[in-house]
């Protein structure tokens, strides 16, 4: 089966690039309400799972042990672009844990936001591990092996027992069987495990919903949307993809992108989730399929169906400003 076109890009008055890709809606007791493309072939979220990764920081009671606030626990779900307020509030974390950022494994880079970029270059000599995009995750990583009684050292590895539990966590959600088979290793040194799109976006519909799952988990799921939902700054960052639409309507939209083209979205009012992979991996395809799909879920002409539309469907300008061309989705998304 051949994925459809899902994005055009236009120059002057032509197509100039094509995207294929995959998306499936989906309510919490797996009732597909809408799917294109491939929707049960197998896809690595890479980190649009993160609030899936983060359940055992709720469920092993490091959360409440260590009075982590919305923020932190939005932070702990983030690719965060590493600003100010990110980095400081990781340590944060782990100060309440008894640690301190020698203990992260995930690796260290620049901030992703250019003014950010500027200002660490104009003051720092290298960044470290806490403006890694990952580095709230891997603060709640620490907590949550703090409060298990675990020794961090290593946890980034597949056979830690905080990885053990995170894969239990996933196939719960998910539905599908992971192992070494389908297992690469994700950006910040953590496994990461191909699931069908189908399967992810079921997953964030239990999260959203409950359904199917044990209550402490429903509830702990629950407490991780909204804590994303209610600071979306700690989720991406300035002028990011997962903000903006969370800032969109406040409460109503939950959303995480990962690398490679893939977008998650899970919506409270109506009850469902939202996957989409941009085949050839492309960021700005996937934003576009991933507005374009929580739009068709208001109603129509409703102001927030337009602005998610406006995000969707977008003008191209160059350096000078011109108007050079679009970004749009086509017909496969409204089938």
């Amino acid at each position: 089966m051949q994925n459809p076109v899902t994005v055009e890009i236009t120059r002057g008055n032509r197509v100039e690039s094509r995207h294929r890709g995959m998306a499936v809606v989906i309510d919490g007791a797996g009732k597909v309400l809408f799917s294109a493309g491939e929707v049960d072939a197998p896809v690595f979220p890479r980190s649009a799972c993160k609030a899936m990764q983060a359940l055992p920081l709720i469920e092993s009671g490091a959360a409440d042990a260590f009075g982590l606030s919305q923020k932190e626990l939005a932070l702990s779900c983030a690719s965060h672009s590493g600003e100010e307020e990110h980095v400081n509030t990781a340590a944060g974390m782990l100060r309440k844990a008894g640690r301190d950022l020698t203990v992260l494994e995930c690796g260290a880079h620049w901030s992703s936001d250019q003014q950010t970029l500027i200002r660490q270059a104009r003051t720092l000599d290298a960044p470290t591990a806490l403006h890694n995009n990952c580095s709230g995750k891997h603060s709640g990583f620490i907590c949550t092996c703090v409060q298990s009684g675990w020794d961090p050292a290593g946890y980034v590895g597949y056979d830690h027992r905080l990885q053990a539990q995170i894969r239990d966590v996933m196939e719960n959600l998910t539905g599908a069987s992971l192992g070494t088979d389908n297992c690469g290793t994700d950006g910040c040194s953590i496994p990461t495990y191909a699931v069908p799109l189908r399967g992810l976006a079921h997953g964030f519909a239990k999260m959203l919903t409950g359904e199917g799952l044990a209550a402490g988990r429903a509830v702990a799921s629950r407490r991780l949307i909204e804590a994303c939902m209610a600071e979306p700054f700690y989720v991406a960052g300035t002028n990011r993809a997962c903000t903006r639409l969370m800032q969109v309507a406040p409460g109503k939209i939950f959303a995480k992108t990962g690398a490679e083209g893939v977008f998650v979205a899970a919506l409270p009012e109506q009850g469902v989730a939202i996957a989409v992979k941009c085949e050839d991996g492309t960021t700005r395809a996937a934003e576009a399929m991933i507005f374009a799909l929580i739009a068709r879920q208001f109603e129509p002409g409703s102001e927030i169906r337009e602005t998610l539309m406006g995000m969707a469907n977008r003008d191209m300008k160059n350096w000078n400003g011109l108007h050079v061309g679009e970004v749009r989705v086509t017909d496969a998304l409204f089938g």
